[in-house]
């Protein structure tokens, strides 16, 4: 699934080329994603010119004049131009028509992702509304993370996952950020210190940053909005490396199941 890192890479990608461009048709070819696209989008969204192209969390939000078109890429997801007219693929649900000739193309095989148009007069979403602030905008540190883990008994690295508590930290990036920092990824959240959580945000925030910088993380089939792949996975550290040497120390990396997710951790350099 994309992460945070991936749907900023995709929205970087797409922001220029679209912004003042007027939609000028919407064509909705499979409208069974995991919410149904309303019928009405191609209506709603007809002659919207685009103002900008922001994110919250992994969703991204397409400002028109008109409303919001807010689009979550799903497990396997992807947006990126076509000139106007390319013939379409099986996986090829959706295209906006633009005004300069190119389509905004919509593809997700295995259709988990969503659009949803919000209007102008909507101020929030409720798929929206309980999320945590972002993680690399100055309302998420460590105190934050100290004060809300206190007396929760949950291990740290799904804590650091709970979109109520901090969006965009994924998978990846949770077991990249635990093991910079020093910390035991079963760890009990209410045990963590101060200091550590401090030491934790700051190694989000870098681990995040270092992935955009880099286009994210290619893992399987996984392309930015300019069609160029993700390289963020030649500088992983645990993910994907169970059973190898540590890079710091050459324990071998232990991997388990948490939370249902694979989660690698050095078993000598990240202590409980």
């Amino acid at each position: 699934m994309p992460e945070l890192p991936e749907v900023e890479t995709v929205r970087r990608g797409i922001e220029a080329p679209l912004r003042q461009q007027q939609i000028i048709n919407t064509i909705i070819r499979d409208s069974r994603l995991r919410w149904p696209v309303d019928d009405a989008l191609p209506a709603l969204a007809a002659n919207a010119r685009v103002i900008a192209v922001t994110r919250r969390a992994k969703y991204l939000l397409i400002e028109t004049d008109k409303g919001r078109l807010m689009v979550h890429l799903g497990m396997s997801g992807r947006l990126y131009f076509v000139p106007t007219g390319t013939p379409a693929g099986v996986h090829d649900h959706i295209d906006w028509e633009l005004s300069n000739g190119q389509a905004l193309r919509y593809t997700d095989p295995r259709r988990f992702g969503s659009v949803h148009w919000l209007a102008l007069n909507e101020s929030g979403h409720a798929l929206l509304d309980h999320l945590g602030p972002e993680p690399l905008s100055n309302d998420f540190d460590g105190e934050l993370l100290y004060q809300r883990s206190r007396k929760r008994s949950s291990a740290v690295k799904t804590f650091i996952m709970d979109g109520r508590i901090v969006v965009g930290v994924g998978n990846i990036y949770a077991n990249e950020a635990l093991f910079r920092a020093g910390i035991h990824p079963k760890l009990a959240a209410g045990k963590v210190s101060r200091p550590r959580y401090q030491r934790l945000a700051d190694e989000i925030k870098q681990v995040l940053s270092e992935a955009i910088a880099q286009g994210g993380t290619t893992l399987k089939d996984f392309l930015g909005g300019d069609g160029k792949p993700g390289y963020f996975k030649q500088e992983l550290s645990v993910y994907g490396r169970g059973g190898l040497e540590c890079l710091r120390c050459t324990a071998v990396l232990k991997e388990v199941r948490l939370g249902q997710r694979a989660t690698v951790f050095c078993p000598n350099c990240q202590k409980r």
